[in-house]
């Protein structure tokens, strides 16, 4: 079956990547000039199940309120003329009950536990690698206070299948010594021992190679899509920038413009952009960086371990699809930065980017098939996005090939 993915970040290459494995002939599209040109460019570099807590939730519902008028916050809300905005808006504010947020969070946590096995195992049969770290990631407060009620998710999370470690201080700095500087300003955290780090950009794009060169998977870089042939109940065809591309199947793996693409065929599909910030920094002295991933979860500041690299990330905007940045905007992440790993790094030489995270109201991607019978969504992933990519691709892969899923596929199957 000739299959065509519309967009090679991550999610897009390891669903390509799965779907040419099972013999089918799979091109993708991609707007930029190479594999990981977007969103999966630059994140966290956290491969974490420990994180898969649903974002919408009784506490969210109160930050992102106070969003609206104090932009001080790791939450930001801008508000401007946006009605899809303020329909997801909507949809976001009634998931945030205590019971959706169990039910959304136990969906992430299962998929994410897959996915990183799926990264693993594609890493050892492929033999990629981008800078992976398997040593666990540190999830930490500053107050006692913010430790009693922060570790309540963790606790949820690992009644549902999530090896974690309830650590104080000294362990914690036992475990991370990159943190023995910032001791006195921890209160204690959970470390989540299967957790991971690793670069999604390298990744991607040594997937992709690799799946061009020993699966004839077919890449149409700078190429970009601009509307759908339909006939009856299928999709014929992909119109693009170079012209129409027929096909007997199609995947929208397209990040946040994949909302923008669905709603133009009647496509019930809510994924808006929420906007992030990273920082990529040499390290001046190795021994004073993190040896493993990390989150600062009073400051709203998490990081990774990259090589020779520090990687900061922070911020959720709300802001369309703005993907400008100004130095102002890493303010604060650098002086948590300095503050957990001082000496070790010189901001000035500090890579900045901006992305947008494509973000589901209820934090759950979206998998399966969507109005029309040869067209499949994969998308919407959100803030653990790099998580999450390979194992949603090998279940749309099972689920293209009619095969009983390896995962529970309860929460995870679109429904229109």
């Amino acid at each position: 079956m000739k299959i065509l993915v519309l967009g090679a970040g991550v999610v897009g290459t390891a669903a390509a990547y799965y779907l040419a494995s099972d013999g089918h002939d799979v091109t993708v599209i991609e707007r930029h000039q190479a594999a990981a040109g977007g969103t999966s460019q630059s994140n966290a570099g956290l491969v974490s199940p420990g994180d898969a807590t649903a974002w919408a939730s009784p506490a969210a519902l109160k930050t992102f309120l106070r969003a609206l008028y104090n932009h001080d916050l790791g939450i930001k809300v801008r508000l401007r003329f946006d009605p899809y905005f303020f329909a997801w808006s909507l949809r976001f504010l009634r998931q945030c009950t205590q019971a959706r947020l169990r039910a959304n969070s136990q969906v992430k946590l299962r998929l994410a536990l897959y996915s990183r096995d799926c990264i693993n195992a594609i890493s050892a049969d492929t033999g990629i690698h981008y800078d992976e770290r398997k040593k666990g990631i540190l999830y930490f407060f500053r107050s006692q206070q913010s430790l009693d009620t922060g570790t309540d998710n963790y606790r949820y999370l690992a009644e549902h299948g999530l090896p974690i470690e309830i650590v104080g201080r000294d362990r914690l700095v036992e475990l991370e010594p990159g943190l023995a500087g910032a001791r006195d300003k921890i209160a204690g955290g959970v470390y989540s021992p299967i957790d991971q780090t690793g670069d999604s950009s390298q990744f991607t794009q040594n997937l992709a190679a690799h799946a061009a060169e020993k699966l004839g998977v077919k890449f149409l870089y700078g190429t970009t899509v601009e509307g759908l042939d339909i006939e009856g109940d299928r999709v014929r065809a992909v119109m693009t920038s170079a012209g129409p591309v027929a096909c007997d199947a199609v995947v929208i793996s397209m990040g946040p413009e994949s909302g923008l693409l669905g709603r133009r065929y009647g496509i019930d599909l809510p994924v808006y952009p929420v906007k992030g910030y990273t920082a990529t920094i040499p390290l001046d002295d190795e021994s004073k960086g993190p040896t493993m991933g990390g989150a600062d979860e009073d400051q709203l500041i998490a990081y990774s371990r990259l090589g020779n690299r520090l990687r900061l990330a922070s911020t959720a905007e709300f802001t369309g699809f703005d993907r400008t940045h100004r130095p102002s905007d890493f303010a604060a992440m650098f002086r948590t930065g300095n503050d957990l790993f001082p000496g070790a790094f010189d901001e000035k030489k500090a890579v900045l980017w901006a992305g947008l995270r494509p973000m589901m109201p209820n934090s759950v991607p979206v998998i399966g098939q969507a109005r029309y019978r040869n067209l499949y969504l994969d998308t919407g992933h959100g803030h653990v996005g790099w998580t999450m990519a390979c194992g949603s691709g090998k279940f749309l892969a099972d689920m293209v090939a009619g095969r009983k899923p390896e995962i529970d596929p309860q929460g995870l199957l679109y429904r229109n």
